[in-house]
């Protein structure tokens, strides 16, 4: 599933920490949270960066997306 999909049904709290935090490495339990709203963390999904050490972060495009988002604007799927 895209992250348009599920953005909408995540908690506006958790809305807030991802913009406000654009870029940053996301916490295990939003990375539940954005799983139980229907978007599996897939190496194929567009939006999916990379996970490491440091934990799981998401693609420039999905940052930008974020961002574009953050800022009132309605972004397309890259």
């Amino acid at each position: 599933m895209s992250i348009e999909h599920w953005w909408s049904k995540l908690k506006p709290s958790t809305r807030k920490w991802l913009i406000e935090n654009n870029g940053d490495a996301v916490p295990p339990e939003v990375v539940v949270e954005i799983t139980q709203a229907g978007g599996p963390i897939a190496s194929d999904a567009w939006w999916v960066g990379r996970s490491g050490p440091s934990g799981f972060h998401f693609s420039d495009e999905a940052v930008d997306w974020i961002e574009a988002v953050a800022n009132g604007e309605m972004p397309e799927r890259p």
